[in-house]
């Protein structure tokens, strides 16, 4: 069983650009990933030896203010492959949408100062990314967990920043 995860990498690469809209942007999490953005770490999953996975993004905010983020993925060993998230925000710290992997739909919520992903993927397996923004917003942590029927079965850390 191949998962390949870089959900938020694998979404929102939160790291919003320092600028005087500062505040602006941390109200409207979206942006960060508006632009380029990298994802470097590594994917343990259970019974097979860690790989290293990238994902280049770029991200753009249509009129609407939906989120539309085209990413790269290349893990180690594997063919790359393209993923594409379309999020936007429902509600004070709430998110949803979609991302090209998921099986249903992708839900984001703001808890304190993370972002906590949720989304179900193919064969039963369930996916909680936690973002933790930098202070100045040009990287965040990424920490996925990766369960099938509900067992434990992998974990993802990385960094995401922003490029540009």
């Amino acid at each position: 069983m191949l998962i390949s995860v870089r959900p938020a990498a694998v979404f929102l690469a939160f790291s919003m650009a320092a600028s005087p809209s500062l505040a602006a942007e941390r109200e409207d999490p979206l942006r960060f990933f508006q632009g380029k953005t990298e994802s470097v770490g590594t994917v343990k999953i259970a019974m097979k030896k860690p790989f290293r996975s990238r994902a280049i993004g770029k991200g753009e905010i249509t009129a609407d203010g939906t989120l539309i983020l085209d990413q790269r993925i290349e893990d180690q060993g594997q063919p790359p492959k393209d993923r594409r998230w379309k999020m936007h925000k429902v509600g004070p710290g709430k998110y949803t949408g979609t991302m090209t992997e998921a099986k249903g739909p992708v839900t984001v919520e703001e808890i304190g100062d993370k972002y906590r992903f949720r989304f179900r993927m193919e064969g039963n397996v369930t996916i909680e990314q936690w973002l933790i923004p930098s202070k100045d917003w040009r990287s965040a942590a990424s920490k996925i967990t990766i369960r099938k029927f509900g067992v434990l079965v992998g974990r993802s850390d990385s960094v995401i920043r922003k490029l540009d």
